[in-house]
C-alpha cells in the first residue's frame, strides 16, 4: 500500500517553486513543506521500508523494496540538510557529487538513491 500524502500536490509545487527561486535558501515554512512533499513523492515513486532517508529537522521517509528492518536503527540510513535534498530532488546537483562532498551521509550496503534522483515527477514540464 503506498504511504499516505500528507502535503497537496499543489502546496509542495508552490513551495518549491520558492525554494528554487530563493536558491533553495527559503523561509523555513516554504523550505519544510517543499521537503516534506518531495520526500513523499520520493516514497510514492520507490516504496518500500528498505532504506530510510531523513532530512532534518523536516521529515524522514522509509523507502526503496528489499528487506524490511522493524527494530532500532535501519542499517541503510541517508542523511542531508533540506538544501542539499532540494537540490538533489530537482536534479541541481547530482548524487555522486552530494556524497563525494560529504554534503549526503550515507550507511549501509543499500543506502544509495542512484536511478532514483532526480524525482522525474519534479523535472518534467509543468
Amino acid at each position: 500500500m503506498p504511504p499516505r500524502r500528507r502535503t497537496p500536490a499543489a502546496d509542495g509545487l508552490a513551495a518549491l517553486d520558492v525554494c528554487r527561486s530563493a536558491g533553495f535558501a527559503a523561509d523555513r515554512s516554504a523550505m519544510a513543506t517543499a521537503v516534506r512533499f518531495t520526500l513523499e513523492e520520493l516514497a510514492a515513486t520507490a516504496p518500500g521500508r528498505t532504506v530510510e532517508v531523513r532530512v532534518p529537522p523536516f521529515g524522514a521517509v522509509q523507502c526503496v523494496e528489499g528487506p524490511v528492518h522493524t527494530r532500532g536503527t535501519p542499517p541503510n540510513v541517508i542523511e542531508t540538510d533540506p538544501a542539499t535534498w532540494l537540490r538533489l530532488a530537482t536534479g541541481d546537483l547530482s548524487w555522486d557529487d552530494a556524497v563525494g562532498s560529504a554534503a549526503v551521509r550515507a550507511s549501509g550496503q543499500r543506502a544509495h538513491l542512484n536511478g532514483l534522483l532526480p524525482l522525474a515527477s519534479l523535472t518534467l514540464d509543468r
